[in-house]
């Protein structure tokens, strides 16, 4: 062998050697993973694209059991009566909290690293790879939900309390606002085009942002965005827009000794049950116009799921499905498995939750109701495979569904 090709030879290996090295620093270990799992998803789905939501399977009188469902009216008799306990001030034109030291998220990590930034302006010390580790332990995993919020800040920063409610409006986040609350928000943002998952993608995702001031003379608020940037400035109008899809969910952090400032603040939201019933009133208007979108027939189904009204929940995400959803949908919402299944219609429950495990594959929310369909179809094995599979996403899911669910077959 000659100097030169041993040269050279030398030289590869210790490039190798560097690379692997280099590869072993986390940081730089979590964003080539990140970029080799698109590539991958980009390459499966040029071969096996997974195309638009299904449409729902044709339903017949006999599929749907015929159980009675409480009315709006009879739920709400059994609910108690919440009323503010005082007047509220009128707002004042421009708010503005200061703003937390600003948190870039790491890949899929928009919700540790947006509660990150709301828990700081309560004086918490850590960073989203402390809430990230528990909630959210696998960097595939692309969804964090409001309830894995809610349990982190009541777990690990118990001197906090966190609520999340349905239905808002851009009155009431000004006033939570104003009162010096910041407010956490479920929107849509539109994925940079090298995260796309095929050449199809429609890039719709779900997306958190802090909200941290409002200003009614230039009609917008200035938000904190992981990924974007700090201190960014959203109009109203676009943040009804963006708001939507997720039912205008939001979520606010208060000292336990202000719970009764909180509830005289969300008044009859401060309820569960009454600000599901606030959002199934407005759901129902909403669809009855003749403008109605997909979006307000999944929240239409969202809400009827939360009074276990399962057949009509269905019935109203297959409206939303014949309409169109975007291709992600079912990888941060999952009101339709729930409502497939305790209503009987495992063959739908089946396709979207394959469907689902196509576009998100580290998924444990599709791999739970997926398992629940396979054991509903008998198969047992299938079904512990992928209940195994979402314990092995989240080993720490929100109360432990997965190991409740592999249980009931060891």
């Amino acid at each position: 062998m000659s100097p030169r090709i041993r040269i050279i030879l030398i030289g590869l290996a210790g490039a190798t050697l560097l690379a692997i090295l280099v590869y072993q620093i986390p940081a730089v270990k979590s964003r080539l993973d990140w970029r080799i799992d698109v590539f991958q998803i980009y390459v499966k789905n040029i071969i096996d694209p997974v195309g638009p939501v299904p449409t729902a399977l044709p339903v017949t009188p006999q599929s749907i059991t015929p159980t009675p469902q409480p009315t709006h009216t009879a739920v709400a008799q059994t609910l108690p009566s919440v009323t503010p306990t005082v007047t509220l001030p009128p707002l004042p034109p421009q708010v503005a909290m200061s703003s937390p030291p600003y948190e870039k998220q790491t890949p899929n990590n928009c919700g540790p690293a947006t509660l990150s930034m709301a828990l700081h302006m309560y004086g918490w010390e850590g960073d989203q790879t402390d809430i990230s580790d528990l909630i959210k332990p696998v960097t595939g995993d692309r969804n964090v939900n409001p309830e894995e919020m809610r349990y982190y800040v009541r777990t690990q920063a118990g001197w906090l309390n966190l609520e999340y409610r349905v239905g808002g409006n851009i009155e009431l986040l000004k006033r939570l606002l104003a009162a010096n609350y910041p407010v956490i928000v479920e929107t849509v943002t539109s994925l940079n085009p090298a995260d796309a998952l095929g050449p199809n993608d429609d890039l719709w995702a779900a997306h958190y942002l802090l909200l941290t001031a409002y200003d009614d003379t230039k009609q917008e608020f200035t938000i904190q965005d992981s990924y974007h940037g700090p201190d960014l400035t959203i109009s109203y109008a676009q943040l009804e827009e963006e708001w939507k899809p997720f039912n205008n969910l939001y979520m606010v952090i208060y000292f336990p000794q202000f719970e009764e400032e909180m509830k005289n603040l969300l008044a009859s939201n401060w309820d569960p049950n009454q600000n599901r019933l606030n959002g199934l009133a407005a759901t129902e208007a909403a669809i009855a116009s003749p403008s109605a979108d997909a979006f307000d027939w999944f929240n239409h189904g969202s809400n009827l799921a939360y009074f276990s009204r399962y057949d009509e929940s269905a019935l109203a995400y297959d409206k939303a499905r014949e309409i169109g959803l975007p291709l992600r949908m079912f990888r941060y919402q999952f009101g339709p498995f729930l409502a497939y299944f305790h209503s009987g219609r495992n063959d739908d429950l089946l396709a979207l939750t394959n469907y689902a495990r196509g576009v998100t594959e580290m998924s444990e929310e599709a791999w739970l109701w997926y398992g629940y369909g396979l054991y509903r179809q008998g198969d047992y094995s299938g079904a512990l495979k992928a209940w195994q599979k979402a314990d092995a996403i989240n080993p720490n899911f929100f109360e432990d569904q997965a190991q409740k669910a592999i249980d009931l077959v060891q």
